[in-house]
């Protein structure tokens, strides 16, 4: 069994994290390959979003394997596969595997049906929107093992939560409930864990019958105006009106809400 799973259904991806006995734990062999399938799914014009979740119920991702990839990352641990070779030759591979530094223009859904801690919580970090199970904990732990966080949450944290709250997690490395960082805004939803899976893709279905042109831009000037005075931003966003009302799309839209039909989308 692949240690990563794929399925597409209507414009919407469900990726999944298939190591539920290391309770999804990120080996180098599922860091490749998830950062070998992002890219794919970036580059498939079937695919309108992305839904992101972990196998089995106890975890959506508790981080990087602490006997295998953090081991190899300190040097710890010699390169004994392809896979190990490939992650110490290459960072990129696991920076893409977050979506660190790398532009994934689709709508990301983490869909988090279990604990989810360390890269994990990095990993989310790098979706958009989050359903949580009502069993979820969360977790920064790193600190407790001389390490930090590296994939992403030592920028991102701090702009998705109250700075004083995001240097609490990353410091203490203590645990904390979904309902908690719902209540902060950094979880969209919290369902029981049997409903997490239905809520994204319920989610991803009414965001996949949009304009993808539309997603894309309104994604990349969303993200893109973290620190920026308003006149860039406005400036980014005027930019991206100018691309999306010459698209065919942008024609469309208004002309199918004017016929009562349903609009037919075809990217361009």
């Amino acid at each position: 069994m692949s240690v990563l799973l794929c399925d597409l259904a209507e414009g919407v991806a469900t990726v999944t994290l298939n190591r539920p006995e290391r309770y999804n734990a990120l080996s180098p062999e599922l860091i490749c390959r998830m950062a070998d399938l992002f890219e794919e799914l970036r580059a498939n014009d079937d695919v309108r979003v992305m839904i992101l979740t972990g196998a089995g119920e106890k975890s959506f991702c508790s981080g990087g394997d602490l006997g295998r990839t953090l081991p190899l990352l300190t040097g710890d641990r010699e390169p004994e596969d392809d896979w190990d070779r490939r992650l110490v030759a290459d960072r990129e591979v696991l920076f893409r595997s977050s979506f660190k530094g790398w532009d994934f223009p689709k709508p990301i859904i983490a869909a988090i049906n279990g604990h989810c801690l360390a890269g994990g919580f990095e990993l989310m970090l790098g979706t958009d929107i989050r359903v949580a199970a009502d069993h979820a904990l969360f977790g920064l732990p790193e600190a407790r093992h001389a390490l930090i966080p590296f994939a992403g949450a030592l920028a991102r944290l701090p702009r998705q939560l109250p700075q004083a709250v995001a240097m609490e997690l990353l410091l203490t490395g203590d645990m904390v409930p979904a309902e908690r960082l719902a209540a902060l805004g950094l979880v969209n939803h919290v369902v029981p864990g049997a409903e997490v899976l239905t809520r994204a893709r319920a989610i991803a279905e009414r965001i996949a019958a949009n304009g993808p042109r539309a997603l894309a831009e309104i994604k990349s000037v969303a993200t893109a105006i973290h620190g920026r005075s308003f006149e860039e931003g406005f400036a980014l966003e005027t930019q991206a009106m100018d691309r999306v009302m010459a698209t065919e799309d942008a024609r469309e839209g208004p002309r199918a809400f004017v016929e009562r039909r349903r609009a037919r989308y075809s990217g361009r």
